[in-house]
């Protein structure tokens, strides 16, 4: 999986750490402040896939005309997830030996994440990661957001490698598609929240992982 590769990019959410769940948490709360009824709020998720922090805010204020400023709205989104980012959010398992397995090889890796730039600063902080990453980059940052290659080709631009020569670790189809589309392979990473996706994620992905031991032992599964 590793032969010739000279950077690994990886999503957050879902992929690096455990947190799919809590954004249903945070939209029952928030929608529940707004006095908005969302009869099924993980159906309705599915529609934001991919979707950068600032273009869900936009299409909150326009689908349920949220008088708040985008700005405003960004930051009780940040509000409510910051204590579970820090304090209930585990890493995927096998993730932490994976990065110091890379920073031995000195292999770059970089975060290519949908969320805020806040929220993936707290979470690499509260598990001790950060030293492991040398950029952040969010789709706020780029033109368009997954499944749009754009935050990938950013990253790889930052590190100064070819993007044939990267490797992306994605959770959802959007964010495989995303990798895809910017000419890396992509190795998914098995999810509960995508579980009903597997499918469709091997169909799109080079790899699949259960947990990032897997690529260490060399047990992961070749898709194509």
């Amino acid at each position: 999986m590793l032969n010739n590769k000279q950077a690994v990019l990886f999503d957050l959410d879902g992929t690096l750490v455990d947190s799919m769940w809590l954004w249903t948490a945070v939209d029952e709360t928030y929608f529940a402040e707004k006095g908005i009824a969302v009869s099924e709020i993980e159906e309705f998720q599915k529609e934001l896939e991919g979707m950068g922090f600032t273009d869900t805010a936009v299409f909150f204020k326009e689908k349920f005309g949220i008088e708040d400023s985008i700005d405003t709205i960004k930051k009780r989104w940040v509000e409510l997830a910051q204590d579970k980012y820090c304090n209930e959010v585990p890493l995927k398992e096998g993730i932490k030996e994976f990065l110091i397995y890379l920073k031995e090889k000195e292999i770059p890796t970089a975060i290519c994440s949908s969320n805020s730039i806040q929220l993936i600063q707290m979470v690499l902080k509260a598990h001790g990661i950060e030293q492991y990453f040398t950029h952040s980059i969010t789709c706020c940052d780029v033109a368009a957001s997954k499944p749009a290659p754009d935050v990938y080709l950013a990253a790889a631009s930052a590190l100064g490698v070819c993007p044939e020569n990267c490797l992306v670790f994605e959770d959802v189809p959007m964010g495989i598609l995303a990798g895809k589309q910017a000419g890396m392979e992509v190795c998914a990473v098995e999810d509960s929240y995508s579980a009903g996706q597997r499918e469709e994620k091997k169909k799109l992905a080079d790899y699949y992982i259960e947990n990032y031991f897997q690529i260490l032992d060399h047990t992961y599964e070749v898709l194509s």
